[in-house]
């Protein structure tokens, strides 16, 4: 026989062999577990710890009911499921079975193949236990009747028959093992960020099978408009140069002085999840990342800056941030009333990109603390493309010496 033929032959079979496992992977059985009013209490933790509540919360809806919308651009959009124990529209009929196995294979009850979106590549990591305990939790809450919109993916995506490949090409199916050369603040930092944390779901870059490129993990990527940032500890573009204080700081109340204030979606990470934590329990997140290895921001892309603004371009852009700007941040950028107006060191300035600058700007953002509620409000429908670009060159070029050359394309590209 040919070295061809046999060589096609072998590459069938394999073929085969891995659409059959992709296909036929399913969770071990075990029986239901009795719930105890201890372990209701910790799935409370662990549920603030994945930050469930944010993708599965629609704005103005029922909490857990699902519906919030993720525009996946050519792909379509998708919109969470209620997760709330309804029997007929959320998990009322879920076993422990069904849960693990939507938790940490991606297969939902009925076989229900799950999009990555939902990030169970990194919950697979997390222990049964803590599997189970988050599913006590859920089931102790009050049932809500509400079917969220069908998804709306285009062909290929919306045959879910392939998201078995893929989960057998990217999730690791496994739980996260401890590491006996580090200590017990490391490991418990790294099953926060790698497990229940997941992370490197918004601060890796993708691939183009939309699997996290590990070769750039935690270099930062671009999700929904807003820019997760470099979080690994290269000095220059990452948290390298943070203090432990100023980490602790931005987790826990969403600002740090010298690095400004979380916004979009790190502030409903700090505002739904991470004020809620344990100190020992951020520390340890802290300890973990410190060993992420130093990869710089480029790795992710940046966006192609414009020409430099010209002397009257810079005035016409002082005028509106008199206007529009100065009333808060004040003309230096010190902020007027609290520490959440600071301009001045903040990482929105200092970005290249300036995708978190121009949303900010368009939708607003905001973030609800112990310390009270600060907003930032929406100027997308006073203004035109032309003046945000103009107030945004300025600021950054005043504030941060380093003008990032946002044109009134580049605005209406974020609306």
């Amino acid at each position: 026989m040919k070295a061809w033929l046999v060589a096609l032959v072998v590459i069938v079979i394999a073929g085969i062999a891995f659409a059959w496992h992709s296909l036929s992977v399913s969770i071990d059985h075990r029986t239901d577990v009795a719930v105890t009013p201890d372990m209701v209490t910790r799935g409370n933790y662990l549920v603030r710890a994945a930050d469930c509540v944010v993708c599965h919360t629609r704005e103005g809806g029922e909490t857990f009911a699902g519906g919030r919308e993720f525009d996946l651009g050519s792909m379509g959009r998708l919109y969470t499921p209620n997760i709330t124990p309804d029997r007929e529209t959320g998990i009322g009929n879920y076993t422990d079975d069904d849960f693990r196995s939507a938790m940490q294979l991606g297969i939902g009850r009925g076989h229900k193949r799950l999009y990555p979106a939902f990030p169970y590549a990194s919950y697979t990591l997390a222990s049964d236990e803590d599997v189970l305990a988050i599913k006590a939790y859920l089931f102790s809450l009050p049932p809500v009747k509400s079917t969220p919109p069908p998804n709306d993916m285009r062909f290929p995506f919306n045959q879910r028959y392939l998201m078995a490949f893929w989960s057998t090409l990217f999730n690791p199916q496994k739980r996260l093992a401890v590491d006996p050369k580090q200590s017990s603040e490391w490991n418990r930092g790294k099953y926060l960020v790698e497990a229940l944390g997941h992370c490197g779901e918004c601060h890796t870059p993708r691939n183009l099978l939309q699997a996290r490129k590990t070769s750039s993990a935690y270099a930062g990527a671009v999700a929904q408009k807003w820019h997760a940032y470099n979080i690994s500890s290269d000095k220059q573009t990452g948290i390298g140069g943070w203090t432990d204080d100023a980490l602790f700081a931005y987790l826990t109340t969403g600002h740090a002085d010298g690095h400004g204030s979380a916004s979009g979606p790190m502030a409903e990470v700090v505002q739904h999840s991470l004020q809620y934590l344990e100190p020992a329990d951020i520390r340890s997140m802290i300890t973990y990342l410190r060993s992420v290895e130093a990869r710089t921001a480029t790795e992710a892309g940046e966006r192609v800056a414009q020409a430099t603004s010209t002397a009257e371009d810079l005035a016409y852009g002082k005028s509106l941030y008199v206007g529009i700007c100065a009333n808060c941040h004040r003309l230096d950028g010190s902020g007027a009333q609290t520490p959440y107006q600071t301009l001045t060191g903040a990482s929105t300035l200092k970005d290249p990109r300036a995708s978190n600058l121009m949303q900010v700007v368009l939708h607003g953002s905001g973030i609800r603390t112990p310390a009270g509620e600060n907003t930032m409000p929406s100027f997308a429908s006073g203004y035109r493309d032309s003046e945000l670009a103009a107030v945004i060159n300025y600021a950054t070029h005043q504030l941060n010496s380093r003008e990032v050359g946002v044109s009134a394309k580049d605005i209406a590209a974020q609306r």
